[in-house]
Formats: C-alpha cells, structure tokens, sequence
C-alpha cells in the first residue's frame, strides 16, 4: 500500500471515530434501532441458524437487542473472544445473555473463560462485523489490527458477512489492502447497500 493511503487510512480511522463518539447515546440509540431493524427484515437473517455478532463498545452501532431477539428467534448466536496475543477470534456460543459477558480485550465486551463455549467459524450462516469505516465496495477499516480480516478467512464458503454502520461511517473509497475481505451488505440507520454474493 502506498504510504499515502497508509496516512489517509489512519486519518480516517482518526476523523470517523472522533465523530461516533460524539454521537449522543440517544442519536446513537435511534440510529442503532433503525440498524437492527433493517437486519431483522432480511431473508438471509431468517433462514441464519447460526450467527456471531461483535458486542459493542466505544460508541459502534449496538447489538445488544439483535442478540436478544437472535436468541429469543431460536438462533444459535456466538460472539467473538479475542486472543491478543494470536491475535485471533474465537465464536463462543452465548446461552445467558448478558450475564455469560465480561469486558475483555480493549473493554470489548465478551463470554466470560467460564461461559467459552468455542463454535466452529465454518458453522456460521452469518457473521455481524464492526467497522470505523466502509466503502461501497464492501471493505471496512477497522481498529487496525486485522482480527477480522483473518476470522472470515476461517469461515465457510457460504457465510454472509454484514457489516453495520452509521451513515457516515460509508465513504467512496477506504484504500484496501489485498488482505481485505469486504463483506457482503452493509447496514445503516437509512440504507441497505448489497455488494457480493457469499460462496
């Protein structure tokens, strides 16, 4: 990557989280429903039997609800242990929701070492990913550490991955790398943007 895009992708990353953590917890809760509820309507969310969602924090589009509602839909929902030191995630299945929880790498919300109950990534119908930031082209920058961009490499060759964002956090162009793997909907609080098939 030209050093160029590497100082804009960090300007970025720098601008855009600055912006979501002025978000108010109100705004943030408004926009974070209208987020879930464009999830829930889709086909590939009802016929999901398995799902990892991120947990989240620092200001990110919340997920709490959709985790109730998953589990209460009767979906298998995992959410992602980090290992920093491997830096890798690992899906836990999540049975009581939020008490399984404990702040974990970064204050990341995540299964408590008692409550890991490790799930296979290619057994995941979907995965819910953060991001800073996405293109129209489906890649995201994230936190700049590549957890994500390694786990869907470890998913099945039908996972859908969507991501999920305020409107301003989708820009024209987020510089990818080859080691990206873009997602294959993006959704925000006022559009549903399809971009790739999954398999």
């Amino acid at each position: 990557m030209p050093v160029e895009h590497k100082v804009m992708k960090k300007q970025l990353r720098s601008n855009l989280i600055k912006k979501r953590n002025a978000l108010t917890p109100r705004q943030a809760a408004e926009k974070s429903a209208l987020i879930t509820g464009r999830l829930l309507a889709l086909d590939e969310y009802r016929s999901a039997r398995s799902i990892m969602v991120y947990l989240d924090c620092r200001n990110e589009a919340r997920t709490a609800d959709l985790v109730t509602r998953a589990l209460a839909d009767g979906k298998s929902v995992a959410a992602p242990v980090t290992d920093q030191a491997k830096r890798l995630l690992t899906p836990s299945l999540i049975v009581n929701f939020p008490a399984d929880l404990q702040p974990g790498a970064w204050g990341i919300p995540e299964p408590r070492p008692q409550a890991v109950r490790p799930l296979d990534p290619a057994a995941l119908d979907m995965v819910i990913t953060p991001g800073v930031a996405f293109d129209i082209a489906g890649y995201r920058i994230g936190y700049g550490y590549g957890f994500y961009d390694r786990f869907l490499r470890r998913t099945g060759e039908g996972t859908i991955y969507i991501g999920l964002a305020y409107d301003f956090q989708v820009l024209p162009d987020v510089f990818p790398e080859a080691h990206d793997m873009p997602v294959h909907i993006i959704l925000t609080e006022k559009r549903l943007i399809r971009l790739h098939q999954a398999g």
